[in-house]
């Protein structure tokens, strides 16, 4: 283990930089934060770089860490690298997973996005799809990016669990008609109540941007388009709640 007390220390100013888009796609990795986080990094056999751990933190027994190099830093290197109002005492630096591991075939079943850009509404649909079963997110373009820190707070470790891959539209819409995958996208116009979905073994869920919704090309590309009751008087729901919603009543539906 190696102790750095300065924040002017090379490798500090190189983990600063990972808080930003340009530098996490320019060295393909990225930083996580948090036991919860870094446990499921282990756990997963994500591509750890770098564990790092403020002076007063007890890495568990259990964690097994092999070669990983280990840096302890200060409590105030710590902060300065922490997007959190309280820094949970540990870090890592890990690298982007393989953007080419998306397989189409009969069966699948997918979550496609259209420019969401909240970071907190793309963790909680990657956490969600990951939890209904969903064979992998796939981000199309103008989605906020998913090695973004909040992203991977909201997601809680489920990028560690499924294919999360940036992927133009147009090719995975060919990918799901190809392989008999049926396409359903969210709308509030000329939709059909969800609970009016036809029933298919392999689905893929197109949902949009939180104030424009799917743009019309993919709509028009969509074999269905449903809609979500709403029995109180707001005008629609927040998008990672409507993605919920939908991902377990299109699975309940499935033959």
């Amino acid at each position: 283990m190696k102790r750095i007390e300065s924040d002017s220390n090379p490798s500090v100013k190189q983990w600063k930089k990972l808080l930003t888009k340009k530098e996490r796609e320019k060295t393909g990795t990225f930083l996580i934060e948090g036991p919860h986080l870094v446990e499921e990094a282990l756990s997963y056999n994500a591509d750890i770089h770098h564990l790092i751990i403020e002076e007063n933190f007890q890495i568990p027994g259990s964690w097994d860490k092999g070669r990983i190099p280990v840096w302890q830093v200060t409590e105030k290197i710590m902060k300065s690298l922490s997007e959190t109002e309280k820094p949970q005492g540990v870090m890592a630096v890990c690298g982007m997973a393989d953007s080419d591991s998306v397989v189409f075939a009969p069966g699948k079943k997918f979550v496609l996005i259209d420019g969401v850009q909240d970071p907190g509404n793309l963790g909680t649909i990657i956490r969600t799809a990951d939890s209904a079963g969903v064979d992998a997110v796939i981000l199309g373009e103008g989605t906020v990016d998913v090695y973004n820190g909040k992203v991977m707070r909201s997601a809680q470790g489920s990028v560690f669990h499924l294919p999360v891959v940036k992927m133009d539209l147009k090719e995975a819409v060919e990918g799901c008609k190809n392989n008999g995958i049926t396409l359903y996208a969210t709308s509030l116009k000329e939709a059909s109540d969800m609970r009016e979905a036809s029933p298919n073994h392999g689905f893929a869920l197109l949902v949009g941007n939180e104030g424009s919704g799917v743009k019309e090309e993919w709509l028009k590309a969509a074999d269905e388009k449903l809609i979500i009751p709403i029995f109180g008087k707001a005008e629609s729901l927040n998008v990672a709640v409507a993605t919920g919603i939908l991902l377990y009543e299109l699975q309940r539906t499935r033959k």
